[in-house]
């Protein structure tokens, strides 16, 4: 285990020297799979996530179809080579379990689930390299790459993590943060109606800084929306472009 940092934020500077409002840097690209109905490639920071869609299309076994709505089914996994340590084994852990159902259900609530009736979607989160904020890098993923795949949705899901690092609130935890800082707080919105559809926390903030932690997360989602959004217009001008 890395030996931990003597101080986090120095002169209000972090250690990769970010503000504590600034996010790491970030790229998205939608359509980055043939064989996918809809896909996204994501890169946080160190992180590198690729997120897959496939359906609407028939639930099979039939007698776990909603007869009145489809149902959505995410699965998240870090890849064995993903982490440095030996601590990431092949198939899912606990954690993983845990995070596709946050997954779902922070995506859930932006799908017209209801019109495809006894329908399954299926949405796949594979990590390829992580770098802390796996789960949030990986609910941004995901609605892309449902938006690429022409799922009708009501909104884009954004998604960060905001925290407490040396008494100071911060936007997109790196590592060390996530490791040694005194919070952590995964978010996602939806930007167009400023709603939360995930909220977690790990630490403890007072009224006040749960506030400011609150608005520096609202910022930081508005600005991977408009990443969002630049990744899904760039892909369907590119095939326009090409037509």
């Amino acid at each position: 285990m890395e030996e931990k940092p003597e101080k986090l934020i120095v002169n209000g500077k972090r250690l990769d020297g970010r503000e504590p409002g600034e996010l790491r840097p970030l790229k998205i690209q939608a359509g980055v799979l043939k064989r996918a109905d809809g896909s996204a490639y994501v890169e946080l920071g160190g992180n590198k996530i690729l997120a897959a869609v496939y359906g609407p299309r028939e639930f099979h076994p039939r007698h776990l179809q909603q007869p009145t709505t489809a149902t959505l089914r995410c699965r998240y996994n870090m890849a064995p080579f993903s982490v440095s340590d030996e601590r990431k084994r092949p198939g899912p852990s606990r954690r993983s379990i845990e995070i596709s159902k946050v997954t779902r259900e922070a995506l859930e609530p932006v799908v017209f689930l209801e019109q495809y009736p006894r329908a399954v979607i299926d949405v796949f989160i594979e990590v390829l390299q992580a770098d802390a904020g796996t789960r949030t890098a990986g609910i941004t993923a995901a609605s892309v790459a449902m938006a690429d795949g022409g799922i009708p949705m009501r909104d884009l899901v954004a998604s960060v993590a905001v925290g407490k690092v040396d008494g100071t609130i911060v936007l997109d935890l790196n590592k060390y943060e996530d490791q040694y800082g005194e919070a952590d707080m995964p978010i996602a919105m939806l930007p167009r109606k400023k709603e939360i559809s995930l909220m977690q926390m790990d630490g403890n903030f007072t009224p006040e800084e749960f506030r400011q932690a609150i608005e520096l997360a609202i910022l930081g989602c508005e600005k991977i929306y408009e990443a969002q959004r630049e990744a899904l217009e760039k892909k369907y001008s590119a095939n326009l472009g090409g037509e």
